[in-house]
């Protein structure tokens, strides 16, 4: 058993639009971490996770996940699995998420594509 208190979360942002804090416990296997999004994120293109399947939980706010051939509405309390490779965006006024990423989530399998 482990915890990571938020105290000893990694506090980072991906851009000026997406804050988040990591919450690592060197599990090759899973991880958790939380995102706070004000705006369209990623600024342009698509944001592609090429290993991981993302689970998604919406602790707070509204907005649009979309992916190239669709469009999904989202707002507190929904959960939203994203499949490997598949590329998405973020649009919203404001939003927390939590993301559960299997495996583990690492910067090298994460892609930003125009």
């Amino acid at each position: 058993m482990e915890i990571i208190k938020y105290d000893n979360a990694l506090k980072g942002k991906n851009s000026d639009k997406c804050k988040t804090l990591e919450y690592s416990f060197n599990d090759k296997e899973i991880d958790l971490g939380i995102a706070t999004i004000n705006g369209r994120y990623p600024d342009c293109g698509y944001g592609v996770n090429l290993v991981s399947k993302e689970l998604i939980y919406v602790i707070e706010g509204k907005g649009t996940l979309n992916f190239e051939n669709k469009r999904i509405e989202f707002s507190k309390g929904d959960s939203i699995l994203i499949e490997p490779n598949e590329k998405y965006y973020y649009d919203t006024e404001y939003c927390v998420i939590s993301m559960a990423c299997t495996p583990a989530w690492s910067a090298e399998q994460y892609k930003l594509i125009d």
